[in-house]
């Protein structure tokens, strides 16, 4: 690949409230779906990086944990992740969605969220997402307020599920890179190892097969990925949760339900890697995980 004198390449952070759609976004930009996805808000734990490639430019994506108020050790780590990201971007790319006009006061709070994560003033591309849900007559007064309350370096309305002003946004991200050679080959599309991958599409399972405390209190160990030159690969991985009674949820009667995640989780990774795949799948109890923090630097947080 010849590198022409013009050629741009940077790193942009992904960050927003929970569910406002980056990790949907993030997908559609790379037209690859890398990062997990689920209607539940905090999907998102670690940072995933996406590198999106073209002939002029090389974004490379950091998609972030939803900004809250950390609550407990696992919140706290998954903001620091965050913090760290933005520290180390070119610029950002601030989202937000059709709730803006739907809950009083929350434009003003957006803005408050956005300066205090963005304390070194970094160029900033204001995305609003979900604009199929909203009514045209109220999007113009969100952009209005935006544009005349902080310096963005654009703003730009899109809809992540459908594509609307998916090529627009592209365009203003390239505005923000600095001139510089590509930091990574033209064909890769993140520099996460396997395991990491295979973790997220089985916690992703998990987050869509379950309801009330279960995604949250779950987290998922790779224990031995061994690439076979002849047969499947094979996977072993642990489900960690909290409490026995979330252990016999998850295994379900029968270890139906367990079997049903590790089925769904196989077809993602097998997609992924576009190889076979042997999943096996257990279940363990780490009493309150998510408050322990040598469980945590072991879990990668």
């Amino acid at each position: 690949m010849s590198i022409a004198p013009d050629f741009k390449a940077g790193y942009i952070t992904i960050v927003g409230k929970p569910n406002v759609g980056k990790s949907t976004l993030m997908n559609r930009l790379l037209n690859f779906r890398l990062s997990i996805t689920s209607p539940r808000p905090q999907t998102t734990r670690k940072s995933v990086m996406g590198i999106l490639t073209e002939k002029d430019c090389q974004i490379v994506f950091n998609d972030t944990a939803g900004l809250l108020e950390p609550r407990y050790k696992l919140q706290k780590a998954m903001m620091r992740s965050m913090e760290n990201a933005v520290n180390d971007a070119d610029g950002l790319m601030f989202m937000t969605d059709d709730h803006t006009v739907k809950i009083p006061g929350r434009m003003e709070h957006t803005l408050e969220t956005l300066q205090a994560v963005n304390r070194q003033k970094k160029p900033t591309v204001l995305v609003i997402n979900k604009v199929d849900l909203f009514q045209k007559e109220k999007l113009l007064p969100v952009i209005d307020f935006f544009a005349k309350e902080y310096p963005f370096a654009a703003i730009v309305p899109v809809s992540a599920l459908k594509g609307d002003g998916v090529e627009e946004l592209k365009s203003e991200l390239k505005k923000v890179l600095p001139f510089h050679p590509p930091f990574y080959d033209p064909d890769t599309i993140t520099d996460h190892p396997e395991r990491f991958l295979a973790a997220e599409l089985i916690r992703e399972q998990v987050f869509l097969q379950f309801q009330m405390e279960i995604p949250y209190s779950s987290e998922v160990q790779i224990e031995e990925f061994a690439e076979r030159e002849h047969g499947k690969d094979y996977i072993s991985a642990t489900i960690i949760v909290e409490r026995e009674s979330q252990k016999g949820i998850l295994i379900g009667k029968k270890g139906t339900a367990l079997k049903s995640v590790g089925e769904r989780a196989r077809k993602r990774i097998e997609e992924l890697l576009g190889r076979s795949v042997f999943l096996e799948l257990r279940v363990k109890v780490r009493k309150s995980w998510r408050k322990n923090e040598q469980i945590l630097k072991r879990l990668g947080y």
